[in-house]
């Protein structure tokens, strides 16, 4: 970082924002995890990320340092991944996104897309050989759905798999594939040609046939990068196949799970976007006196609050409803849809707040609010969150 964050030297980092005592209703795990992220965001991250965005690097230390600090599974039992409540890994996803966007996304794609379809629908050789790399981020890892002409409508893919014999033929292509650039393993979906059925692989990108071409000029997300995948006649053997993905339903199950991390990295932006703004405007002088001083400077930080401490509540209740194995659609839905929109409000008002400099990197909030529009759209957009819960509350599917 320069200099110009000179006056503010703890900008960014934690204030431990929890104005409605949720660390009071978590284990001590649950507070392990939190503990371990957030120290590991303040002391390795917030330092350096700024340069990453910038200049569009993958920054490869801070996600190998992801698995030597055994905060990657996303939950899932065994095969060296950390035994993490969903409380847990929702807090992991809320610190890591409130140090990086790039940071939480990359996190999203290897456990909750990747290792989940494979913890999910692979077979047990599949799970031995995969999960415990991924893991500890020894492997990269993708998931390949999205298409160039289909996104939220994914359920229309066109890359086609056919059988011949005990090998499977791949054509198609696939668009904004986080990792798919890098990755060891890809996790694709495609159409059997026979049943019309789609089916799950996991695809070797050193395999004939496979390109990746990395997607340049973001302007979110910077710091992870995501690719077009083209498959020409690429072969897979049978032992690949994911075994208990044989319809778009089992995809969509991995899918559910991905909205309730959305609404905790979103968390993690707004808490972010509120911690910095505090800071500043307690030590930034205007007219003599800090901006904490101001009637309206006071108002806004404490709407930014307000609205902090309820997506809080709506995380604490998504995970409590995971354990009790009593989540819906809709409530993911709904809650993917609360925390993006309500994120993007918090973190214009935070960069609002720092003036001229908020549109600065090295004071980060200008980073988060890139980052908060690709959180906004993928994993589902706001429009498609509507339709699901709409379609829940009024019994009328309004999709077309």
């Amino acid at each position: 970082m320069t200099d110009r964050t000179a006056p503010f030297p703890h900008l960014g980092r934690s204030r431990g924002t929890d104005f409605f005592r949720i660390a009071d209703q978590l284990t001590d795990e649950e507070l392990g995890y939190w503990n371990t992220a957030r120290r590991f965001v303040d002391d390795e991250v917030l330092p350096v990320i700024a340069d990453y965005w910038e200049r569009a690097g993958f920054p490869r230390d801070l996600v190998r340092r992801l698995g030597e600090l055994g905060l990657v599974g996303d939950g899932i039992e065994g095969y060296g991944c950390p035994s993490m409540s969903p409380i847990a890994t929702g807090l992991v996803h809320m610190e890591l996104n409130r140090g990086d966007g790039s940071l939480g996304t990359f996190l999203g794609v290897q456990a909750g897309l990747a290792m989940q379809s494979i913890a999910m629908l692979g077979s047990e050789e599949q799970k031995q050989r995969w999960l415990p790399a991924l893991a500890k981020v020894e492997a990269f890892g993708a998931f390949a759905l999205t298409e160039p002409t289909h996104g939220s409508d994914s359920v229309s893919l066109e890359t086609t798999a056919r059988r011949e014999g005990d090998e499977w033929v791949i054509d198609g292509v696939k668009k904004w594939i986080g990792n798919g650039s890098i990755a060891d393993v890809v996790v694709l979906w495609a159409r059997d040609d026979e049943d019309k059925k789609v089916k799950g692989f996991l695809v070797d990108p050193a395999s004939e046939g496979f390109t990746a071409e990395r997607i340049d000029g973001k302007g979110s997300l910077r710091s992870v990068w995501q690719a077009q995948l083209t498959l020409s006649g690429v072969r897979v053997a049978e032992t690949d196949r994911l075994p208990g993905a044989n319809s778009f339903a089992d995809t969509a199950r991995v899918l559910a799970g991905t909205r309730n991390a959305v609404a905790w990295g979103a968390l993690g932006h707004a808490t972010a976007a509120y911690d910095i703004a505090m800071d500043y405007c307690s030590t930034r002088e205007q007219f003599g006196k800090p901006l904490v001083s101001f009637q309206i400077v006071q108002e806004r930080l404490v709407k930014m609050l307000a609205e902090v401490c309820s997506m809080q509540l709506y995380c604490l209740r998504l995970g409590r409803l995971i354990e009790e194995g009593a989540l819906t659609d809709t409530i993911a839905a709904l809650a993917k849809m609360n925390n993006t929109r309500r994120a993007r409000e918090v973190i214009a008002e935070g960069r609002d707040l720092l003036g001229g400099n908020g549109i600065l990197l090295d004071f980060h909030v200008m980073r988060h609010m890139a980052d908060m529009e690709a959180l906004h759209t993928y994993e589902g957009t706001e429009t498609i969150q509507t339709l699901i819960v709409g379609r829940d509350i009024t019994g009328v599917g309004a999709f077309v």
